[in-house]
């Protein structure tokens, strides 16, 4: 394992340590994986193919880590077919990188994210929700995905993302976001509203998917 390394005049790194690299054989392809540690603790991914540091801008998905849609395939959001679909994309193309963060609950942590479930069933949705736990409709931070994306060679990314906020967070990171792709996948009864919130309160671009 590798230290991460302050240099004078900049910044301290929130990378504390950075694992080798395995092959990671997967349904969506081949990839390899490799994972960071950050200084509170927290192990992040980054799960990617083809040859990142020749250069050329990498097609890249941040994704946030949701164990609900991920893992146990829920249809309450768009998660899950989010990163499926930026796996299969990265695996077609033969060169990519995605980041999987702990950021669950857009940075509220799973347990809140079921406690805003619970106002939502109550009618609320969710941005209110999370304003009425008192979060942000938003609290995720993207400064750690910049040095994990230079850690790995590459500060020119096709992002695959339908939010501009994170683009233009990324972007005040140092990364250069060269063209956005969609990924709009996975709409249906159970997410129909929280599709519009993101929408129309969250600035998502959502309008390719019927």
């Amino acid at each position: 394992m590798s230290d991460a390394v302050k240099t004078e005049g900049q910044a301290k790194s929130e990378i504390l340590q950075q694992s080798p690299n395995a092959v990671l054989p997967s349904r969506f392809g081949m990839f390899n994986i490799t994972c960071f540690r950050d200084i509170y603790n927290r192990e992040h991914a980054v799960i990617y193919c083809g040859e990142l540091n020749n250069g050329e801008p990498v097609l890249t998905r941040i994704h946030s880590e949701c164990l609900t849609g991920d893992t146990l395939g829920s249809l309450r959001c768009d998660c899950g077919f989010q990163l499926e679909a930026a796996l299969r994309k990265i695996s077609e193309r033969g060169r990519g990188a995605l980041l999987y963060m702990r950021q669950e609950g857009r940075g509220i942590g799973l347990f809140n994210k079921i406690a805003a479930y619970n106002l939502q069933d109550q009618g609320l949705d969710t941005v209110e929700a999370n304003l009425r736990l008192g979060f942000p409709a938003d609290g995720r931070s993207y400064s750690l995905c910049a040095e994990m994306m230079r850690a790995m060679g590459f500060d020119h990314v096709i992002l695959m993302t339908n939010n501009p906020a994170k683009i233009d967070d990324i972007a005040q990171h140092g990364i250069t976001v060269v063209a956005r792709e969609p990924l709009e996948y996975g709409e249906n009864k159970y997410n129909e509203a929280y599709l519009r919130t993101k929408a129309s309160k969250m600035g998502h671009l959502l309008h390719h998917q019927d």
